[in-house]
């Protein structure tokens, strides 16, 4: 009888815990967090607004003209100017950062490879 108890009482417990997390996504009362409310969105209104070239315009321009694959993008300042690091691999291995200017989508700068 009391495994019976222990049971159900390690059932209800969990089903409690579980029903507490359950939450809208996004909870639009509180501030974001992580991508959610942070650069994504930011970077969203800069290309609406026409301050921002697209990123997929970016790693198709880079795609075009480097053979390889990209692994990742981060967005920072180079130079005073908002830009795009982008980390992309070549056929052989070796790892390429192409520095892109965000606003015009020009490469300022290849480094590695």
């Amino acid at each position: 009888m009391k495994r019976l108890l222990s049971i159900l009482v390690l059932s209800a417990a969990a089903a409690a815990s579980g029903a507490a997390h359950a939450q809208p996504w996004p909870d639009v009362d509180r501030p974001g967090l992580g991508a959610y409310g942070g650069d994504q969105d930011r970077a969203r209104a800069a290309v609406r607004a026409g301050r921002q070239a697209p990123l997929s315009r970016v790693l198709a321009m880079i795609a075009s003209r480097t053979p390889g694959r990209h692994l990742n993008t981060t967005q920072g300042e180079f130079g005073g100017r908002p830009a795009f690091f982008v980390q992309w691999q070549m056929p052989d291995g070796r790892m390429v950062i192409f520095v892109v200017d965000a606003e015009s989508g020009a490469i300022l700068s290849r480094q590695g490879g």
